[in-house]
């Protein structure tokens, strides 16, 4: 036999090990439950967009694109992003009803929906989430949807469908948001440098001018 004092230390040791992971699973399991789950997804969302817009903003002040952190802007697109959570969230708990199963044919039906549908009014809601915020919040919407909708529509064509296969194919709805927005934390940086960069709005054209060459 070990001596008690060597036993005690192996027990501690060993329940020091599993303590933290008892506890993290233990939280994973409450926060994906169906209880909390809405909760878990807005929250989920809220910090993402936050994060990618301080990112954003990071690499402006780099850049020397603007001098401080703008933490009244990361609070509306914090705002954005807890409206699309809760867009999300129900939207994949729908999705999953109406088409179910894995296949090949119910996956392609889920993605095409998803662009053809969601996508549009996933990228309507964020201006206009944040437009509420700005004055004028009709016109600065109508506005940024005519010039920035079909760049950032153009983008979820890029980043989403195979991104989507995975989520579709693999992973549970409980875990859909998390996993959405783990993907969707580059694309929120480029969401973010739309929003708030005069490049990406369309130049009109000036036909008078064009005419006289």
């Amino acid at each position: 036999m070990q001596p008690l004092g060597v036993t005690w230390r192996k027990f501690a040791s060993n329940l020091r090990r599993t303590q933290p992971i008892s506890y993290i699973r233990r939280t994973v399991k409450v926060a994906f439950s169906d209880k909390y789950l809405f909760y878990t997804n807005v929250t989920i969302s809220v910090s993402l967009s936050s994060v990618g817009d301080l990112l954003q903003q990071s690499y402006e002040i780099y850049t020397k694109e603007q001098n401080n952190y703008d933490f009244k802007r990361t609070m509306h697109m914090a705002f954005s992003g807890a409206a699309v959570g809760v867009l999300c969230h129900h939207w994949y708990k729908i999705l999953d009803k109406i088409i179910i199963g894995k296949t090949t044919d119910m996956i392609i039906k889920k993605l095409l929906l998803d662009q053809l549908i969601f996508s549009p009014i996933m990228i309507t809601t964020f201006f206009g989430s944040v437009a509420i915020f700005e004055e004028n919040p009709l016109e600065n919407f109508k506005e940024e949807v005519n010039d920035k909708f079909v760049t950032l529509y153009r983008a979820e064509w890029m980043v989403w469908p195979p991104a989507q296969l995975i989520n579709f194919y693999f992973l549970p709805t409980r875990f859909r948001v998390l996993y959405d927005n783990t993907i969707s934390l580059g694309y929120d940086v480029y969401t973010s440098q739309v929003k708030h960069s005069k490049q990406f709005k369309s130049v009109p054209i000036d036909l008078k001018s064009k005419e006289t060459h």
